[in-house]
């Protein structure tokens, strides 16, 4: 799979079918030498077959729906898909009563057009941003497959679906970086919108809060046109901007530090090569980004939240996976005058950056502080898991705090450790903050 653009000018001159593509994808999922096993919890062979034909049909017949019609495509565990169980990634809903109807997110991609091929492994109940899974195996990251290597969570067959070619987009959940940092840890382009841009019914939740709904793809455009029928929005290209004049602010801050040699020299490389194409790049000291034990502590909004989702199920912690388990129960802690007070402290903090980062087109940063470690060395034990997870995830919780948006794009070069770069926004700043993503990504491409 390529990107949205080529395919869909490959479908309108008859170079391949709606069919073609999605028999492809079946095929590489069923490759017994692959990772589709793990990649995919439930596979729709049958319907997505059926939805491609339709797509074939209507487009012979002159109907084409959106840029995305006939494109296969997967979908987080965690969105219901009428018919089906929403499992979430765990063994305790298996059981649970079928979704009535697809979720708004599912039902806006069918509706353009999109096949479904499947639902895709991920941390179970979303709670965790290396992409382990005790309960249906974890799939290997898409990069250096031999020594086996963590996918990166939650949204973990989502990363690897996209960066093996299985899709063109992998629909994941992001509540503290689990589109970003699979997306990071594979090469793959991941975004993370303002969460109250694209509904969340129908998608089990982790944080009320935090939780947004985003894509994983092969490029900024890619998913930019699905950002747009996500939002309910028609889509359109990006304004097209180029890098020179972009003012690009770099928080000077703790984010910056404990990099992992391949990060800081790629993040270096990436600020080098942007300004010589004309940016302007500003390293600007940020206080707040160095307080996230105050934001997080005790799980912050998505620990105590998470104790109140999985209230049904109190009597069947034993079931979950143990460390999923263990960062619910911290959430127990937090009183209700601390949840107040982070409601409070919240707010104060995003005044706080949303000045700061006025006079900027972007905030850059790495998206995660490490590359993807070995499956050996984050199970060796519950210290080493834990350790590991906060490298992953802690560049990217701060923007969920803020209530921003962000995309994560490849900044490494080929062949190397995967490597994020994040470009960030405040909320509601979406559209323009794609738009410099797509003139960073041009500018890196050079």
């Amino acid at each position: 799979m390529t990107t949205v653009a080529a395919l869909a000018a490959d479908l309108a001159a008859g170079r391949t079918t709606s069919r073609a593509l999605v028999e492809d994808a079946l095929a590489r999922i069923a490759d017994p030498s692959g990772e589709g096993a793990r990649i995919f919890l439930k596979v729709y062979a049958e319907t997505a077959r059926i939805e491609a034909d339709h797509a074939d049909r209507l487009r012979r017949a002159g109907v084409v729906r959106s840029p995305v019609d006939g494109l296969p495509i997967s979908v987080k565990d965690l969105y219901d898909v009428g018919g089906d169980v929403t499992r979430a990634g765990s063994q305790v809903l298996a059981r649970a009563a079928p979704a009535q109807a697809d979720a708004p997110a599912v039902a806006r991609l069918r509706a353009a057009g999109a096949v479904l091929l499947g639902r895709t492994n991920m941390v179970e109940f979303a709670f965790g941003g290396l992409g382990l899974n005790p309960h249906y195996g974890t799939p290997k990251n898409a990069w250096d497959r031999r020594t086996g290597r963590v996918p990166g969570g939650s949204s973990s067959g989502a990363g690897v679906a996209v960066a093996d070619g299985i899709g063109v987009m992998g629909l994941g959940s992001d509540t503290r970086g689990s589109v970003r940092v699979p997306a990071a840890f594979n090469g793959v382009v991941g975004f993370k919108p303002t969460a109250r841009r694209i509904p969340r019914d129908g998608a089990f939740p982790l944080s009320y809060t935090l939780d947004s709904v985003g894509p994983l793809a092969r490029s900024v455009a890619c998913c930019a046109v699905y950002d747009a029928i996500l939002a309910g929005d028609a889509p359109a290209p990006l304004a097209h901007w180029p890098a020179r004049g972009l003012r690009l602010m770099v928080p000077k801050s703790t984010l910056l530090e404990d990099l992992d040699a391949d990060v800081s020299r790629e993040f270096a490389r990436a600020l080098t090569r942007l300004s010589a194409a004309g940016a302007a790049i500003v390293e600007v000291p940020v206080p707040a980004f160095d307080r996230q034990d105050v934001y997080f502590k005790g799980g912050g909004f998505a620990g105590a939240e998470a104790v109140a989702i999985h209230r049904p199920w109190a009597d069947r912690i034993a079931e979950y996976d143990p460390r999923v388990g263990k960062r619910i129960a911290l959430g127990a802690a937090m009183s209700g005058a601390d949840y107040v007070e982070l409601g409070l402290v919240r707010a104060v903090f995003i005044r706080e950056i949303e000045a700061l980062a006025a006079p900027y087109d972007a905030i850059l940063m790495p998206t995660a502080a490490c590359v993807a470690p070995t499956l050996a060395e984050v199970d060796a034990s519950d210290d080493a898991y834990f350790k590991w997870n906060m490298r992953a995830l802690r560049n990217c919780g701060i923007l969920n705090f803020l209530d921003g948006c962000a995309i994560t794009l490849p900044c490494h070069a080929p062949g190397d450790a995967p490597v994020g770069l994040a470009v960030c926004g405040t909320a509601m700043s979406d559209r323009r903050t794609l738009a410099v993503a797509a003139a960073i990504e041009r500018a890196l491409a050079q």
